[in-house]
């Protein structure tokens, strides 16, 4: 699901405080209305298995990126005793995370670009809940132009993720260990991302108040939900 962060109109969840979604909206009426953009992920489902069948989104990678992948997957199965993932094969971490992750890219730049008329080399994400780095750590390899911020509550995920950035040699990412929630409350980080995403956080309706402060005016909010 994409979000515009700059909307009129919303019925917005009456589940959710005003205060945390007031800001992202203009105080002056527009020209012109814009209603919640919301891609029809049908369409997108069937794009993105077609590409993924023909030549995967991971064969785009040159080959630095590629090595970065194989050892942050490595690292990955070799800490899997912390839970950090429910798979334990090779090929299967490929197809469920690392190709699920990169999905994800050309909708928010063809989103991006379409709704925020901005430049889409130099973006500032925040992966929230990030857990074991997905999508944020993976997006940080294959777009180094990105600066990615991973915010993740637990403190044993956190090691390993800043264990992976070191392993990976990646200059582009910041791992804050924080809950979203006082996170979106910190001068420092809202309002401060081009973009926020979350894959497999909480639902829609919680996950909107933890990533929505974060976004600036105008960004993007983009929820990577179920395996459509």
């Amino acid at each position: 699901m994409f979000y515009r962060c700059k909307i009129l109109n919303v019925n917005f969840p009456s589940s959710m405080s005003v205060g945390t979604f007031v800001k992202h909206l203009p105080f002056s009426k527009p020209k012109t209305s814009f209603p919640p953009q919301r891609l029809n992920f049908k369409s997108l489902t069937t794009t993105t298995t077609c590409v993924t069948r023909s030549s995967s989104y991971f064969e785009t990678l040159n080959s630095r990126q590629k090595d970065q992948i194989h050892l942050y997957v490595d690292a990955l199965l070799q800490w899997n005793q912390m839970n950090l993932t429910a798979v334990n094969e090779v090929n299967e971490v490929m197809q469920r995370h690392i190709e699920d992750s990169l999905a994800i890219i050309p909708p928010i730049q063809n989103s991006y670009i379409s709704s925020c008329n901005n430049s889409f080399d130099n973006l500032r994400i925040v992966d929230v809940g990030s857990g074991a780095g997905l999508p944020g750590l993976v997006l940080a390899v294959a777009c180094p132009g990105w600066e990615v911020t991973l915010v993740e509550s637990m403190n044993k995920r956190c090691l390993f993720l800043e264990h992976a950035v070191s392993l990976i040699g990646l200059s582009n990412v910041q791992v804050v260990r924080e809950r979203a929630e006082k996170l979106g409350q910190d001068s420092n980080f809202r309002e401060r991302f081009d973009v926020a995403v979350a894959r497999a956080v909480a639902e829609m309706k919680v996950l909107a108040e933890y990533c929505l402060p974060l976004v600036r005016v105008g960004g993007l909010f983009v929820a990577a939900k179920g395996r459509s």
